[in-house]
């Protein structure tokens, strides 16, 4: 037998050779500049955190991540270039559940996200409050339910738009709390919330981000949030899963790190570890709660499961409320 490589030892050759290789990349990469891409405008919640994340990222691989925001058709413009970029891990998609759980659901878009898109790594996480107007007849959660429950069709909700991350997460509220109420969609968080604190509108659910200086500042009444914990944000506002009886309401806007389908796995690998670093460091937690947002450090198989969960959610929302975007 001495000299015949039999298959056994091919293969296992050959795996030696692709381990080599594959920790020789892991370890040169990146020898340039990665390209961040956003796909919103500068300022909003993905952009802030993404640049946060980014800065880190270059401090602990020695290169550029250059932040470029790509806004457009709900997020869908910039989520298209990144999932048609070449997989050689210098594009990184700065995803969230708009344009990637979402839209696919409720509009056609121009990318496939389960055939492009790699999930890498999960960063934070916006939840929703319950918010009406100061003056709403119901002292706690459990009152509102009770009173809309009994005064079906009576009472409105706002929502950011049909279709909207906002919209569906109503939507669930409502079916498990058993509402029914009139939606009223806006171009946006703002005036929507505007028309809830002139009573306009009777509640809506919108991200902590948007939600929490009126709520600090007395302009609206929070009843619950939508995450299955209290947000340091907020830490009065205490659970609806818990307050409101649902326990299986827990949803929130996530951000995350996704790449091109076909990037190898050393360079996935290296921008996924480096991640959980990154958000482990205590400057980075306190920038990212700053601004509303939770940190949910998801690795990359944990990261990829709740991606499918979220899916599936969502599309059961959306054939059951019969929803369609603006």
């Amino acid at each position: 037998m001495n000299g015949i490589v039999t298959p056994a030892r091919w293969v296992a050759a050959f795996a030696s050779t692709l381990a080599i290789a594959g920790g020789a990349l892991a370890q040169t990469y990146p020898d340039r500049a990665v390209r961040v891409v956003v796909p919103w405008p500068p300022g909003q919640a993905t952009d802030l955190v993404a640049r946060i994340v980014s800065q880190k990222l270059a401090e602990a691989l020695g290169q550029p991540f250059v932040v470029e925001n790509k806004p457009g058709a709900g997020g869908a413009i910039g989520t298209d270039f990144a999932a048609k970029a070449a997989p050689d891990g210098y594009t990184l998609l700065a995803a969230s559940s708009g344009p990637v759980t979402i839209n696919p659901i409720v509009q056609k878009v121009p990318y496939d996200v389960d055939k492009q898109l790699l999930p890498v790594h999960g960063i934070g996480l916006s939840p929703y409050i319950l918010v009406t107007a100061p003056g709403f007849p119901a002292k706690d959660a459990r009152e509102f339910v009770a009173l809309v429950k009994r005064n079906p069709d009576k009472y409105s909700f706002g929502s950011s738009g049909s279709g909207a991350t906002a919209h569906l997460v109503t939507e669930w509220f409502n079916s498990l709390a058993g509402l029914k109420a009139i939606h009223v969609p806006y171009k946006g968080s703002v005036p929507a919330l505007a028309d809830v604190m002139s009573g306009n509108v009777a509640y809506a659910m919108e991200t902590l981000l948007a939600t929490g200086p009126l709520i600090r500042g007395g302009k609206l009444k929070a009843y619950g949030i939508s995450t299955a914990n209290a947000s340091a944000a907020l830490p009065d506002v205490k659970p609806l899963r818990e307050i409101a009886d649902m326990p299986p309401f827990d949803v929130g806007a996530w951000l995350g790190w996704m790449l091109p389908t076909g990037t190898p796995a050393p360079i996935v690998a290296r921008i996924a570890d480096t991640t959980t670093k990154v958000l482990q460091q205590a400057d980075t937690r306190e920038k990212i709660a700053a601004l509303g947002l939770e940190i949910d450090a998801r690795p990359q198989a944990q990261f990829a499961t709740y991606l499918k969960e979220q899916q599936a959610r969502f599309r059961e929302i959306v054939k059951t409320a019969n929803i369609k975007a603006d």
